[in-house]
């Protein structure tokens, strides 16, 4: 685990002042680089030691058996699994013969930085060799956000106080040896050497590489190219076998001399391309980074993040290692998604294998809000490479014996991974998820072409999903059984709330589309008859409530099932799942994550502000979050019904999952829903942001340590800023002509907005409930109070 304030605060910087081996692999998912098309885990340069070296292209992944004790009618066969591609990354360093190796020699200095606002990992050092031999490094590493099949890596070394001679060995690496991914043996076998070599080019400065998977039958090229300032006599030379490339530069450095290197290297895969064409993309990529150059580069770099930020950021005055946080969340959020280009979004993004880089509900339901209302483009993106799988969701849902189409629980090329179906098959309200994602983006940019080309088809095959998978009974109420919700540990149970509450939405929604796009809704085959049947579905929708106890139960009968022994459960029994079977939770009042209360968010015009109170109040006292995705929402449901601290105590926990470790797995990864979750829990928390109707709506309110916040949020090409202090908050159209305006609501109340006059409003007082919120015990977010002068 990080230790608690491993990187010093800054607010624009993750740095790290000094190499602590036995957190490699957590600083090296912080460090990753990525534009949504090609990662890089921020490994260091020479390679070694590592933690978990991984290169990813988006979707490039491997086939591997699902293992079945039992199989089952309907189970998948098999799971995609992302491959650790060709390293481009390694630069190896000899002062005089001996390896540059922190863990030998002495290490006089080492730090590293991801500054957020140049996009850029640098890293500086001063070894002392075993010999005695003083060299100083200097690394700058950058993945382009404008040239996505590009990453480059300006090298530096400096001789201190002697003659040495310093040879540097620049590679291409197929096949790294990786720690152990599976137990499965079958698995294993799949994934250890998954590349085959097809063809390697060399030049002096440089050459390709050419693999292909063995199973999936994906092929991908890398290359690479320098460029060399060094002293006279300088020597540079290639060579190459099947699945390495080396160049290899050569000099002599006198005291206060220096070699520089700039590495560019390119990446691109395809399923269909034949190998010259892919090559020939290759090459063109990498002679495009050549003739930018790294100056080029660098510009191209920091203007595209400055115009990010200026639309993005967000202010926080009060806490700054929130400040630091919610924008090291951004960053990888917009790493993430933002050159995906009609691919998917995994949980972890391109930073690390967890979840075998598999996309997740997390995608539509925490990364595309944060998108949604900064870089709409990502969103549209996200939503055509979902359209595109829709066959297989179509083809799935056939497999299940309903209509319309079954999105996968976890995928990257479509297909469902899933090997455990009430976790998986059974969380049908990942339909609802993606209907929502289509609802709230046209919503937000007004793109109806988006709508009838590829918002309408989704929205229809979703809706005949619920009215498959759903039934009226003898008395005319629509129920939705045996799925499982966003909680895990209540499984296969019937009428959720959360997803019948969403796919009443996405009916309603579906039926309204169809009215907006008849002519295109009738190439479809929708009918007047079938929307009357979405619509009597959405109205006649069950959403269980416990009369005796006033409050909404997760799923149907749940408020009477036996309640978890919390008091008596050790807080080293967490996660639950990893200590308990499934036969143990699933019939227990223990939540996983927020369930219910994700519905109040999402669907918050469902219910009325006394049953958001006294369902958060029930809820929590049986939320144990084992899940990264529950404290965005639990902080803000709780600033909406009143208690602003324990919001912040919340929005602490999601902003700081990765730069503290606190779920101990950011070794496999970064948490891509809980840092975009630090800005839902910002702008949705104590912004008071929602999007249930055509206009936004805003009821903000700021906790005690918090005394500023300020965002901003597209909508309609508008860009609207909002200021909240203790006591106001202001409108303003930044950038707009005078004529333009913008219509919200501020605390229920209808306020214009038009270009160049901001408008400014008190904020009401907010009375903190009666009675105060209990977690199970050891379950509390942590308050942590930040010194300023740490």
């Amino acid at each position: 685990m990080i230790r608690e304030r491993a990187f010093p605060v800054d607010p624009w910087c993750i740095r790290e002042t000094r190499l602590d081996l036995d957190v490699l692999a957590q600083s090296e998912s912080i460090f990753a680089l990525s534009n949504g098309h090609v990662g890089l885990r921020g490994n260091l340069d020479e390679g070694e030691p590592h933690g978990l070296p991984g290169t990813y292209l988006n979707s490039f992944y491997e086939l591997r058996p699902l293992p079945y004790a039992e199989a089952g009618y309907g189970f998948p066969e098999s799971g995609q699994t992302i491959v650790n591609v060709t390293n481009g990354k390694l630069i190896r360093l000899l002062v005089d013969d001996e390896p540059l190796d922190v863990r030998y020699g002495e290490l006089l200095e080492h730090e590293r930085q991801l500054d957020l606002r140049d996009g850029l990992l640098k890293r500086q050092l001063h070894w002392r060799s075993p010999a005695g031999r003083d060299v100083r490094v200097r690394t700058t590493r950058l993945v382009s956000f404008t040239q996505r099949s590009v990453a480059a890596i300006h090298y530096e070394v400096e001789a201190v106080d002697d003659v040495v001679r310093i040879t540097l060995q620049s590679e291409l690496v197929a096949n790294e040896a990786l720690p152990p991914q599976s137990r499965d043996p079958r698995v294993a076998a799949v994934l250890e050497s998954p590349l085959q070599a097809e063809e390697r080019l060399l030049k002096e400065s440089g050459g390709l590489l050419m693999h292909q998977t063995k199973v999936s039958g994906l092929r991908v090229a890398a290359a690479m190219d320098h460029q060399v300032e060094g002293p006279d006599r300088t020597t540079i030379a290639t060579e190459g076998y099947e699945d390495w490339l080396r160049t290899t530069v050569g000099c002599v450095l006198k005291p206060g001399e220096k070699l520089t290197v700039i590495k560019y290297f390119a990446y691109g895969w395809s399923s269909r391309r034949s190998l010259p064409a892919l090559r020939d993309q290759v090459d063109a990529a990498l002679d495009a980074a050549l003739l930018t150059g790294w100056d080029g580069l660098l510009r191209e770099q920091r203007e595209y993040l400055d115009e990010f930020w200026e639309t993005s950021d967000v202010h926080v005055d009060g806490d700054p290692e929130v400040q630091q946080a919610v924008r090291f969340g951004l960053f990888h959020v917009l790493q993430a998604g933002i050159r995906a280009e009609r691919r998917p979004i995994a949980a972890k993004g391109l930073t690390g294998p967890g979840y075998d880089g598999h996309s997740f509900w997390d995608t539509e339901t925490f990364v595309l809000p944060v998108l949604t209302y900064t870089r709409p483009a990502a969103v549209a993106d996200a939503l055509y490479w979902r359209y595109s799988t829709l066959d297989s969701a179509r083809d799935r849902a056939r497999t299940l014996n309903h209509a319309g189409a079954a999105f996968p629980w976890r995928t990257i090329n479509g297909q469902e991974s899933s090997a455990y179906w009430p976790a998986g098959t059974a969380s049908f309200h990942i339909a609802a998820d993606i209907a929502d994602a289509v609802r709230r983006y046209v919503q937000a940019t007004g793109d109806e072409q988006f709508e009838r080309e590829v918002g309408l088809e989704l929205l229809v095959e979703t809706a005949r999903l619920w009215i498959s998978l759903g039934h009226h009974d003898r008395h005319g109420v629509f129920h939705i059984d045996g799925v499982t919700g966003p909680d895990e540990y209540t499984a296969v149970k019937n009428d959720n709330v959360y997803t019948n509450l969403m796919a009443q939405r996405n009916l309603l929604v579906a039926a309204d589309a169809a009215i907006r796009h008849q002519t295109y809704a009738e190439q479809l085959g929708v009918t007047d008859q079938e929307t009357a049947t979405w619509r009597d579905a959405a109205m006649d929708m069950n959403v269980p409530f416990d009369d005796e106890l006033s409050v909404h139960q997760q799923v149907e009968g749940y408020t009477r099932l036996q309640e978890w022994d919390f008091k008596n459960t050790p807080q080293e029994k967490y996660p639950l799942l990893l200590h308990f079977p499934y036969f143990d939770l699933y019939r227990r009042q223990a939540i996983k994550q927020a369930d219910l209360v994700l519905a109040m968010h999402w669907r918050g015009d469902a219910f009325d502000a006394d049953q958001k109170l006294r369902n958060f109040l029930y809820y929590e006292r049986r939320t144990v979050r084992d899940s990264s995705l529950s404290a965005c929402t639990q902080a803000v449901i709780a600033a909406e019904v009143g208690f602003l601290e324990l919001a912040h105590d919340y929005l602490r926990e999601a902003a700081l999952m990765d730069l503290h470790d606190l779920a101990e797995n950011t070794r496999d990864g970064v948490h891509i829903a809980s840092l975009a979750g630090a800005w839902i829990a910002l702008v949705a928390g104590f912004g008071g942001f929602r999007d249930h109707e055509p206009i936004p709506d805003f009821a903000p309110r700021l906790p005690g340590r918090i005394t500023r916040l300020e965002f901003s949020v597209l909508w309609r090409g508008l860009r609207l800023q909002v200021r909240i202090t203790a006591e106001e908050v202001t409108y303003n159209l930044v950038g707009a002509d005078d004529d333009a305006s913008l219509e919200i609501r501020h605390h229920g109340e209808k306020v214009v907005v038009t270009g160049g006059q901001p408008v400014t409003c008190a904020l009401p007082e907010i009375p903190t409930p009666p009675v105060a919120p209990r977690q199970p015990p050891g379950r509390a977010p942590l308050r942590r109070n930040y010194s300023p002068d740490f």
